[in-house]
């Protein structure tokens, strides 16, 4: 998708309507930064809101992800082209929260390590050792509870007996016994449970 192209398109449509960036995103209850970054290409908006917004614009969702009012000859091909778009983009978004989850893992162990090495080997008082340790293990917790957090919601989990793909809840995730990224959950599915690897395409 063009971002460029998109973003120039709303504004050519929201001046159709007669309307300013302000009067546009208080009827969608955001700010008008938020639509300059729409028009100028920086940003597209969040699909919670493409909706009222096309409506707003009287254009369809498949008009506004081509940047142009799509017309019968070409709205399929147009439409097929957007969605598998915007599944490519959500599997790079998948990929790099991925290897965030994989960095704030391995920020999080080492912060932890320096805490009680400092406390172990360095002169102090014992309440700052204790403070060290406690503040370490804070900090650990609080980096897994994040990356346990991306896991959960980067890509899919898929199950070994039916190939069912589908977002478990964290508690699943959280509960399940794991091997790197493949945990032992119940598919929602078939209601079986088996090793579930992650997967990033549906």
């Amino acid at each position: 998708m063009d971002q460029v192209k998109i973003g120039k398109f709303i504004a050519e449509c929201r001046k159709k309507a007669n309307l300013t960036q302000m009067q546009l995103a208080e009827k969608l209850g955001i700010t008008d930064r938020a639509i300059s970054k729409w028009e100028t290409g920086k940003s597209l908006p969040d699909s919670s809101i493409m909706l009222e917004l096309c409506g707003m614009l009287g254009i369809t969702v498949n008009d506004l992800l081509s940047g142009e009012v799509v017309t019968m000859d070409h709205y399929n091909k147009n439409l097929e082209n957007n969605l598998l778009e915007m599944v490519r983009q959500k599997e790079q978004a998948d990929k790099r929260l991925l290897s965030l989850e994989v960095f704030i893992g391995i920020t999080a162990t080492i912060v932890l390590f320096i805490f009680i090495f400092l406390a172990a080997f360095v002169e102090m008082e014992i309440w700052l050792k204790v403070s060290l340790i406690v503040l370490g293990f804070v900090l650990f917790f609080a980096g897994c509870f994040y990356a346990l957090r991306i896991e959960q919601v980067a890509g899919y989990y898929a199950c070994k007996e039916c190939g069912h793909k589908y977002v478990p809840t964290y508690k699943a995730v959280n509960l399940a016994p794991h091997m790197g990224r493949t945990r032992y959950m119940r598919c929602p599915e078939c209601g079986k449970k088996s090793w579930q690897k992650k997967v990033l395409s549906k």
